[in-house]
């Protein structure tokens, strides 16, 4: 494990979380809360919701990942993972044409109406499962940074950031995460230039080298890439975050918000991407990637970087939490909707995080990965129904949905070595090339079952009617 200069990273954090609790503002009212609107009912500007949509897509384990893959599989790995952030275009279609096309409010409404509480139900079934990970895992990145996991450092770590992150987001809610989203995000560009730039002029650092560091086109970090290619039309409509503020503003500045995310974001994780190409390069015996920056760029480097990772952490917590709690009360009305229920729907989400962060695994790991291929059962849905407007019935979106879960449930068996069906039938060994074969045939089954369902138009303008 790489050594952070753990005392200092603790002076600098109780500093950003001091300055998050400072710009928090103290919401009482619904629409504040779950709505992210000020006091005069004014939407957020362009650059509070570029910097939020950013800073809740760049969370710690997105950073670790980017690092981590290209550590491993060269300029493909790091590649590969900034191409999901092409889901900043896919989203914006897809909030785009619900909201004006469809004249929706939330994504819940939508498949009501087409698919019936069945729709709505299996939906938010997979998105709870997606925010729970997401706290899980970037608390898990924060325990790492500060010590052992099981030692008193790492649990101290991962309580005191939850409940810092936790207080402020209770306070504010969905405003709150905002506001102290611009903060942290302007913190955290500083912070990956300076990583950046310490790797660049690096007397070691070759441009050539980096950029031809994946020669083998089978190598998975293109794998990978493709994956990422076939899931980044679903993966925005599973991620409540970024949903959630395709529908606070205007439709302009949703549109502007959403294509300087884009390229931002995108260029971000590539930049960290390059510094797990660098370190790969020149692994040597270490055979990590954080000891490995650690050797080559020194204490200050890890300093930047546990910083980086844990603001990134906590602006993922503030805005999971916001959504959590939009979630439960507001698009499945399990509360009324008040900031008191929120704040009561929040600190649930973060005890659920916590359990699985200390019953915590290897396996748990995996499972974060259940959400992303489950969420293919999206991809015909935005195809058939959101962007070509058609009817279908509802057992295709249930059939469909089945199978997707049955995929991503087989994804983490296989991944844990607990089965082993799709190497013999496809002659495929690496996880990522499991993971394309799996991603596949859910989207060939999908686009099967919508095409057999699909209600004829005449149909569908009667029932309408």
């Amino acid at each position: 494990m790489a050594d952070f200069p753990v005392s200092i990273l603790i002076v600098m954090l109780a500093g950003v979380g001091l300055l998050s609790m400072l710009l928090a503002p103290r919401v009482s009212t619904a629409e504040g809360f779950f709505s992210g609107r000020d006091e005069q009912g004014a939407q957020p500007g362009l650059l509070t919701l570029t910097f939020s949509q950013v800073t809740t897509w760049i969370f710690a384990r997105s950073l670790l990942n980017a690092a981590i893959l290209g550590y491993f599989y060269g300029i493909a790995g790091a590649l590969a993972y900034s191409a999901y952030y092409g889901s900043f275009l896919t989203g914006w279609l897809i909030v785009d044409s619900l909201r004006y096309r469809h004249g929706v409010h939330n994504i819940q409404g939508f498949l009501v109406a087409r698919f019936g509480r069945v729709g709505s139900g299996c939906f938010n079934l997979l998105i709870s499962l997606r925010l729970l990970t997401e706290v899980f895992a970037n608390l898990l990145v924060v325990g790492m940074i500060f010590g052992v996991a099981g030692s008193g450092a790492y649990t101290g770590a991962i309580l005191a950031v939850s409940g810092l992150t936790l207080i402020y987001s209770m306070t504010g809610g969905l405003r709150a995460s905002l506001r102290t989203d611009v903060l942290q995000m302007g913190l955290l560009i500083v912070l990956i230039v300076l990583l950046v730039g310490m790797a660049l002029l690096h007397p070691l650092f070759d441009w050539q080298s980096v950029l031809t560091s994946s020669p083998e086109l089978n190598s998975p970090g293109w794998i990978l890439l493709l994956v990422a290619l076939l899931q980044v039309l679903s993966y925005p409509l599973h991620d409540p975050v970024m949903m959630d503020r395709g529908f606070i503003a205007d439709r302009d500045t949703t549109r502007r918000s959403f294509l300087h995310a884009f390229w931002l974001s995108a260029l971000l994780i590539l930049s960290f991407g390059l510094l797990g190409v660098f370190a790969g390069l020149q692994g040597g015996e270490d055979k990590d990637v954080l000891l490995t920056l650690q050797r080559l760029l020194g204490t200050p480097a890890m300093l930047l970087l546990g910083l980086a990772l844990v603001i990134s952490a906590a602006s993922t917590l503030d805005s999971t939490l916001s959504s959590a709690s939009k979630l439960l009360v507001v698009d499945m009305g399990l509360g009324r909707p008040s900031a008191g229920s929120g704040r009561l729907a929040m600190a649930l989400f973060a005890l659920g995080g916590l359990v699985l962060v200390f019953v915590g695994s290897k396996d748990l790991f995996d499972a974060v990965a259940v959400s992303g291929t489950a969420s293919l059962a999206l991809t015909p849905v935005i195809l058939f129904s959101i962007l070509a407007g058609r009817e279908v019935a509802r057992w295709s979106f249930v059939a469909n949905f089945a199978v997707a879960l049955a995929g991503a449930v087989l994804y983490f068996l296989e991944k844990g070595g607990r089965l082993d069906l799709i190497g013999p039938l496809f002659g495929v060994e690496h996880s990522y090339s499991k993971l394309l074969v799996i991603t596949v045939v859910i989207l060939l089954s999908g686009l099967l079952l919508f095409a057999l369902g699909l209600k004829p138009k005449t149909i569908a303008r009667e029932q309408g009617a």
